[in-house]
């Protein structure tokens, strides 16, 4: 396989893990991984997401959290759709990695720098930023 036919294939398949892990969160939100406490469910529905959401922004106004909480899932869906089409893909991908940043620095202040490194978030931001960059 040639250089350029890698670089295709790993776009490819960078752009599908980005979008399933996109999907992936939004589906345990709105409980289609399952309930609350069950296995491999982070949340399992909407008002424990948004509890979440309040948790990591603890610096926002409480009024604003399910604002904010609807922003990042219509967020998450929106680039997610955009990975998958391929429509607009560097704006897409940069969409993507700016959001994911933004989550993991989060992440960090809310809960410090071991969350977002044990679930990959910077590592999955970084991908997002080479998708944009190679595109």
């Amino acid at each position: 396989m040639n250089k350029a036919m890698m670089i295709g294939a790993a776009q490819w398949f960078l752009r599908l893990a980005l979008a399933a892990g996109f999907l992936s969160a939004v589906a345990d939100r709105f409980g289609m991984w399952g309930r609350p406490g069950a296995p491999n469910v982070a949340w399992g529905n909407w008002q424990r997401f948004v509890e979440y959401v309040a948790k990591l922004n603890w610096f926002v106004p409480e009024h604003a959290i399910p604002a904010l909480a609807w922003a990042s899932t219509l967020g998450e869906l929106l680039v997610a759709l955009g990975l998958l089409i391929g429509w607009q893909l560097r704006s897409f991908a940069l969409a993507g990695g700016l959001l994911l940043l933004s989550f993991a620095v989060t992440m960090t202040m809310a809960l410090g720098i071991k969350a977002p490194l044990d679930f990959s978030v910077f590592g999955a931001a970084a991908g997002a930023f080479l998708l944009a960059a190679i595109c």
